[in-house]
This record gives structure tokens, sequence and C-alpha cells, in this order.
């Protein structure tokens, strides 16, 4: 893959930075590679999905262009999602190319989030390109209800490639989303196990995103309760620590491991956002909860420059909302794409 551009340095340090109209700098980029997915999630795909045919989605060398002018425009953490990342051909080429700005500077952190059932597979060559860190999202560790909530998942797999990206050097935190009448009894046993690997751990409260098979509102557990619970028998100290996400981070005694809370319907996150996200069709999402879109595909097709390109990233930032409008009471959901389109 040939890249689009060898000097984001120099382009980071001179051109305006990306500032919201609330005054929030976005630094943080999120994007989605493929809206396929080895699994299917009971939480964030319907069991027979209808997924995107190849003319829509991005090329790997568009995907590394856009990547690469936010880059230039000051984005400093890049995460690679899905889908299902490592299921995208290709993939480890978008890394290995889009890892140079790791080794130019102008990049701080270039990560993933997966599934983890590839991992074993791809863990060497991920830390060869410079990821550091990764998340792996792991809702039980328990076989049989893994394989109903993933539809047909093996726990066993994705434990085998936690355990290869921890060898090979790569950090790893564990997210898991929490669900009222599935997993909440498991937390601390999921927490635990996590810590004693080494590994962070991250609570997230189910989101409303697209139409699935199950009600949420039925599955809602807020993450304020479960605190308060796991408060009741573990030491919890509220932490300063962050790592460019929403999540708020306390440390647990007991453990001796860090454990994060994302809130997005108990305790929203919205005034210290600093992340857009774009999907493998090139759709700018500048918030997660908000049915905004900026079609950059288009831009790009059309054969804008790269100023072009620059002046179309402006626009949408300049109109990201103040905040989301996740309600998971709503008889629908806030936003009708899933989050397997959205990324991660």
């Amino acid at each position: 893959m040939t890249p689009y551009d060898d000097s984001p340095a120099q382009a980071a340090m001179t051109a305006p930075r990306l500032i919201d109209g609330f005054g929030r700098a976005v630094t943080y980029l999120r994007v989605s590679v493929t809206d396929r997915c080895d699994l299917r999630c009971v939480y964030c795909m319907s069991e027979h999905m209808t997924f995107l045919p190849k003319a829509q989605v991005l090329t790997l060398e568009e995907m590394d262009r856009v990547a690469t002018t936010f880059i230039g425009l000051g984005v400093r953490k890049l995460r690679l999602t899905g889908g299902e990342p490592l299921v995208r051909k290709g993939f480890m080429e978008l890394v290995a190319g889009l890892s140079r700005h790791l080794r130019s500077g102008a990049l701080d952190e270039l990560t993933l989030t997966t599934n983890g059932t590839q991992l074993a597979k791809y863990a060497e060559d991920l830390a060869r390109h410079g990821v550091r860190r990764i998340n792996v999202s792991l809702d039980t560790l328990k076989p049989d209800l893994f394989r109903r909530l993933t539809r047909g998942g093996d726990v066993a797999q994705v434990i085998g490639g936690i355990d290869a990206a921890l060898a090979a050097g790569i950090a790893v935190k564990i997210n898991a989303v929490a669900l009222k009448h599935d997993n909440a009894a498991e937390l601390p046993d999921l927490i635990s196990w996590a810590h004693q690997r080494g590994c962070d751990m991250t609570l997230i409260e189910t989101m409303p995103l697209g139409e699935i098979d199950e009600d949420r509102t039925d599955q809602y557990l807020s993450l304020k309760d479960v605190r308060r619970d796991l408060a009741s028998f573990w030491t919890l100290e509220d932490l300063a620590y962050a790592t460019g996400g929403p999540a708020r981070y306390t440390r647990i005694a007991e453990t001796g491991g860090r454990l994060g809370f994302i809130t997005p319907l108990s305790h929203n996150f919205c005034e210290s956002c600093n992340r857009v996200r774009l999907t493998c069709t090139g759709t700018l999402h500048t918030c997660l909860g908000r049915d905004d879109a900026s079609d950059l595909r288009a831009v790009i097709r059309a054969g804008a420059t790269e100023a072009e390109l620059q002046q179309a990233i402006f626009a949408a930032i300049g109109s990201k909302p103040e905040g989301h409008d996740f309600q998971i009471a709503r008889a629908r959901p806030a936003v009708a794409r899933h989050m397997s389109t959205t990324g991660g």
C-alpha cells in the first residue's frame, strides 16, 4: 500500500488544530475498517445481518489517506475498529502503513479494539508494527454463556488470543458490557481474572445503537449501581489516569488493578469528548449518539485535493453536537446504525 503522505509530522506542527464549536480539541480518531465480524453479539448485531458490498467500503489506501489527513490536523491517537478489524483482508498492511506515523512522532498511539478471536494469529505482527496496547471485548468467562451472547463463539479462542497478545508485549484492556440478566453476578470474577493477568478492565453500559433482536431496557444495568455493589467488598480509589477515551478509572486495592467505567447513560462524558469516528464507508460521525454524518468517501472519490479534504473535515468538526441523545427507555434507539457499522 502506498502511503498518501510521508510527512505528517511537519503538517501537524503547521496545520490548525481541530476545535469544535464548544472549544473541545479533537485529537482521537476511531476508524472502522469493516462492518463484518466473526461473532454476532446479541447487544451489537441482529442475528441475520446484511453486510455492505465491497464497492461501498473504503479501500485501504483511502483509509490511510483520511487517517493521515487527520493526523496532519492534530489527531494524536488512532484506534482501528470494526466490526472485527482483524477479519478485514489486508488489515496488517494498513497497520504497517500507518505505523510510519509512530516512527515520525506525529502519532502517539496506534491501537485497536478486537473481539480477540484472531489475536493468536496476529499478536506478534501487531507488536512489531508498534501497537503497544489493545482493547479486547469479553463479557463472560463461562463457555455456554459466551456461546449464547456471541451466537456461537468460543471463549477459549479469545482467552488464547489475549494470552498471545500479552506474550508479545502488548498491554490488554478487557472491555465488558454490563448486562443485567446475563453477566451482572459474574462481573467481580471477570474483574479479578483480568487483574490476575495484569490486564486493566473497563465496564460499559449497554447503548441504544441500531435495531437488534432483544430488549435493551430489560438488560440495562447502571454502572452507578455496579460500582456501589463492588465498593461493598472492595476498596475503590479514584484515579486521574486516562487513556484518551471516555472511561473514568479507579484502582481496586485488593486486586491491585485498574477498573474503568464508561457511563453514557447514567453519567455522560460529552463535556470532555475529544473523538470522532470514521465508518468503513467513509462516513464521519462526530458523535456516537447522534445521526450526524459527513460523507468523506464522496469527497475523496470526487478527486478532492488535500486542502478540499481538510475543509470537509473542518466543516464536520464545526458541527459536532454538544452531547449525545442516548435514552435507554426510548421506544426506538437514538441512532439507527449498529455499533458494528459505527466502529466499536
